[in-house]
């Protein structure tokens, strides 16, 4: 088993962390209008925040327990189920795959994502195949934390969509869930003793609505708005580090921050492990046009205070799907043909559609 959280080497004493929120999953369940509040201050500043007593802790580390056997597979096997270079997030990521800068320099992670859909309908396939050993983990590990997963987003969407003066249900509208969708776990495995300041993710804004992430190590830092130092997410045992999506800024008229992100090796002498990722990523659904909902006057009044340049990244206006897939085609190794690709994947950071 990947080395957990609980037992790695104490956090560096001379690395500050950036001090996320910490949010009460059991607190919003129950309606406490201060946990609310705490949530939504977390989601329209910086757009992350921890989430204690969620209820799912060995789910999240159950599935890297799913990866790693999967990783053992000779590379012929498990490229027979690469995602492929035409858009697909689906499948198995092989080293190197996906660009981290403009410069094209490949990532040094191996990875798996796992489409919501085909963890709802197994034995059915919706999207796409996997290797034997998904599906043999599909029912005891990867479909419950799926289910898991649906229930935490689902609960933080309908808070958000009351804060945002929607009429009930809007956003849940568009997040059904036998809806087809890019919602799709991801379990990644970034080598130990990379060369200090290596990107293992590049700086970006995440695709969708919202996103649930378990680390073993910390790596992961936020550029927070207005500023240009890069800041360490310390991983703390027992919380999730979520954060807003593009999709939910979009939705918001640019209330919610879909805040920019990366990832290098972990600080001091964590980085002598093997870091493991597991995220859930909630999107909407395929066919769900990307455009804020003015019935709300409180969107309304927001996005008319913005600049002409920032409505227009704030409303493509094209389904979900082609947003998802622009974005994930021009990540691919394979398809870099110079900065220009690097643009090309660029999502709301830089007022960008």
């Amino acid at each position: 088993m990947p080395v957990s959280i609980r037992e790695l080497p104490e956090w560096p004493s001379d690395i500050e962390a950036h001090p996320l929120l910490v949010i009460d999953y059991q607190l919003l369940k129950e309606g406490n209008k201060a946990e609310i509040e705490r949530l939504w201050d977390a989601g329209t500043h910086l757009g992350f925040w921890y989430l204690k007593n969620y209820g799912a802790e060995q789910d999240f580390i159950a599935m890297w327990a799913m990866a790693e056997e999967l990783f053992k597979l000779p590379l012929e096997e498990k490229m027979k189920y690469e995602q492929g270079d035409d858009g697909m997030s689906f499948g198995y990521k092989a080293i190197g795959r996906y660009i981290v800068d403009a410069a094209g320099n490949p990532d040094p992670v191996e990875g798996v994502d796992i489409a919501k859909d085909d963890a709802l309908s197994y034995p059915k396939i919706s999207r796409r195949s996997y290797p034997g050993v998904v599906g043999d983990l599909m029912p005891p590990i990867i479909t419950p934390f799926v289910e898991k997963c649906l229930g935490i987003t689902d609960t933080m969407i309908d808070i958000f969509n009351d804060k945002l003066e929607l009429p009930k249900g809007t956003l849940a509208s568009v997040h059904q869930r036998n809806d087809f969708s890019a919602s799709e776990t991801r379990t990644i495995k970034a080598p130990a003793n990379l060369t200090p300041g290596k990107l293992a993710v590049g700086g970006h804004t995440d695709f969708g609505t919202l996103s649930l992430l378990v680390n073993n190590l910390g790596g992961l830092q936020v550029l927070p708005p207005g500023t240009t130092e890069w800041c360490y997410v310390r991983p703390l045992p027992g919380h999730l580090i979520c954060n807003v999506g593009d999709t939910l800024t979009m939705f918001s008229g640019g209330l919610l921050n879909s805040n920019i992100h990366r990832v290098i090796p972990p600080p001091g002498s964590q980085s002598k492990y093997d870091r493991w990722s597991q995220v859930y990523f909630s999107r909407p659904s395929d066919t769900a046009p990307l455009k804020p909902f003015l019935e709300s006057p409180l969107i309304a009044e927001a996005f008319n205070k913005l600049t002409p340049e920032r409505q227009k990244a704030l409303s493509p206006g094209v389904p979900s799907y082609e947003w998802h897939t622009r974005r994930q085609k021009n990540y691919r190794t394979n398809n870099h043909k110079g900065a220009e690709t690097w643009a090309a994947n660029r999502g709301t950071e830089n007022g960008r559609a």
